[in-house]
């Protein structure tokens, strides 16, 4: 079982920036790789940013690319979302997700087995 629990959403102005953390227990966290997915009113939930269990990999969605940074912290437990110059159709609930069944990057939201709450992003023009 792993646990998550995301924070750090909230209401920016478009062009500000947001970090979300997510707060992984229950299983070595080190050993497995996480993503950041997000849903908008009325879509699909969407992929974002992938990274290994390392840090040393990643992998981000065309949408996002040079504007978001994953990264992860295994002393901590706990992996980030750095999102920079928002966008208002960035606006989403952000989920991060748990793949435990492998430690290289999966875009694939059917791969992850474990799922946060979500922390709500709104941007305003």
């Amino acid at each position: 079982q792993v646990q998550l629990v995301e924070s750090g959403g909230g209401l920016v102005q478009a062009g500000g920036s947001l970090r979300l953390s997510c707060a992984a227990s229950g299983r070595t966290f080190s050993r497995y790789a996480m993503g950041w997915f997000r849903q908008a009113p009325g879509k699909e939930r969407e992929f974002v940013a992938a990274i290994d269990w390392s840090g040393g990999n990643t992998y981000y969605a065309d949408s996002v690319k040079g504007r978001f940074t994953i990264s992860r912290n295994n002393a901590k437990n706990t992996v980030y979302l750095q999102m920079n110059s928002l966008k208002p159709e960035d606006t989403a609930v952000y989920y991060c997700a748990a793949d435990v069944d492998r430690s290289s990057i999966s875009w694939y939201r059917g791969n992850y087995d474990y799922w946060g709450q979500g922390t709500q992003v709104t941007v305003f023009s």
